[in-house]
């Protein structure tokens, strides 16, 4: 089978999905593209299906937190084509006070206990999720993890002042 690129792949989206495809760029060669949360699964959908993409492997999914940015959430998808050869980053913005977005693991069975450690470690909430609980941290624990709304230290620990060692 021959490899598919990274251009032709954009070309692809672009005419199934148009201006739905957003933020395209290529850190380090890696194809990494914004879309929206309504159109999401169907993109997922149609680089796993496509004879020309064949994204057969769900890599990672995962959340990022930005809590400068109007929609304070990324979620990332992580794809592979084993078979072409071929990477792809694909990240969906969305709004911190109502994180959530539809479930992949009508894709991807694989998808299930990734979109629970991302709900456990930064309360995204995935509809549609056959059984959505808290996969690495206690059930009664009231806060998710990974947000940037805790700060990185207690203020009171002694063992960290800098008279303690020399500065």
């Amino acid at each position: 089978m021959a490899e598919v690129t990274n251009q032709e792949l954009i070309t692809l989206l672009n005419e199934k999905f148009g201006d739905k495809i957003i933020g395209v760029n290529e850190p380090y060669g890696l194809l990494t593209f914004e879309t929206t949360k309504d159109v999401i699964i169907e993109v997922l959908k149609f680089l796993k299906e496509s004879p020309i993409a064949n994204f057969n492997y769900l890599t990672d999914i995962t959340a990022v937190h930005y809590p400068e940015k109007k929609h304070g959430i990324a979620v990332v998808y992580h794809l592979h084509s084993m078979v072409k050869r071929i990477r792809v980053r694909i990240k969906v913005f969305i709004d911190e006070q109502h994180p959530t977005i539809p479930t992949a693991t009508s894709v991807w069975n694989g998808a299930n206990w990734m979109e629970r450690e991302t709900y456990d470690l930064f309360g995204v909430k995935f509809e549609g999720h056959p059984d959505l609980r808290r996969i690495l941290n206690m059930d009664d624990l009231g806060v998710h993890p990974m947000l940037k709304q805790y700060p990185l230290e207690d203020p009171n620990r002694v063992d960290k002042k800098d008279e303690y060692f020399g500065r």
